[in-house]
């Protein structure tokens, strides 16, 4: 019997009106939205984003992994269980509510901390990130060395797509270099910090000392983690301690989807908003040689109603 593996969406993948259906649907989805204590309404925010602050960090946090951890509690009732959970960058925190390390309404506020933590570490920072298409991680890495000043490189999301942040200037140097190095493209992209660099160092030490305040649970199931692109093993850092490193460190989810793959699992999950994770993985599924996966993306009522006729 194949392994079953949940994908979760990162920050980028929210869009507004995302559960409204869901929530008029279905009770188990209900929760995550309704339990958590913030000083702003999560549900009006995600369904109608009347303000229009949806893709503002402190609030994009809370709202997807509201989302997410909503979809994972629907799925949970129906006896749908993961072996794996992994996601990209922000969506590690619905993975490891998912593996029950904590509660969906204690990773909703958490993430709430985070993101505003993340947006206070931005401030006064000329930063951006941008997707660098077409080069190696080596590749990469020398070039952002030559260009000088502070670019780092953020996300190795899957073969030939990297993200590098920083100092805005930097970025754009890195940009050029690497477009004169052969890269296929250097697309720009709409974020408000230079997240998974040394700039997030403040959230960080902020992250740890909030933490403190939690009751970690251990994994009901293998979680992989983004700073280390696989599953904790003897010796690694805590859980809280990679989760402190993983506000400033580079996000390794092509390791982390290679390594899911590595361990048999063929059967996949993608809680959304979007397809960004399962696009990484058939990416990434294709340099393994491996064909015989399946992947379901779930974003609405009519994904979740035709997913559950499969199964039941």
């Amino acid at each position: 019997m194949s392994k079953r593996a949940f994908l979760y969406a990162g920050q980028g993948a929210q869009i507004k009106g995302m559960g409204k259906d869901l929530y008029e649907a279905f009770p188990a989805f209900r929760k995550a939205y309704d339990e958590a204590e913030l000083d702003f309404n999560v549900k009006e925010l995600s369904f109608f984003d009347p303000e229009e602050k949806l893709n503002e960090t402190r609030f994009t946090q809370p709202a997807l992994v509201a989302f997410a951890t909503g979809m994972t509690a629907l799925l949970r009732e129906k006896g749908i269980l993961p072996d794996y959970c992994l996601g990209l960058s922000l969506g590690e925190y619905s993975a490891l509510e998912a593996a029950g390390v904590f509660s969906a309404k204690t990773a909703v506020e958490l993430v709430a901390f985070r993101g505003k933590k993340m947006e206070e570490a931005s401030k006064g920072v000329e930063s951006s990130m941008a997707a660098i298409l077409g080069l190696s991680e080596e590749e990469l890495e020398k070039i952002v060395l030559s260009a000088g000043g502070e670019v780092y490189l953020c996300n190795l999301n899957c073969p030939g797509q990297i993200v590098i942040g920083g100092e805005k200037s930097a970025v754009e140097r890195a940009s050029k270099l690497a477009l004169e190095s052969a890269a296929k493209k250097a697309i720009p992209l709409k974020v408000s910090g230079p997240f998974h660099t040394p700039y997030m160092e403040s959230a960080g030490e902020a992250l740890a000392e909030y933490f403190q305040k939690i009751k970690w649970q251990e994994p009901k199931c293998t979680v992989l983690h983004n700073v280390l692109g696989r599953e904790r093993k003897e010796g690694d850092p805590s859980i809280p301690e990679l989760l402190k490193e993983q506000v400033a460190k580079p996000v390794r989810m092509e390791e982390s989807l290679k390594r899911v793959l590595e361990l048999g699992a063929r059967d996949f999950i993608e809680i959304g908003p979007g397809k960004t994770v399962s696009g990484f993985l058939k990416k990434v599924a294709k340099e393994l040689g491996i064909e015989d996966y399946t992947v379901v993306s779930l974003e609405t009522k009519e994904d979740v109603e035709a997913f559950l006729s499969t199964v039941e």
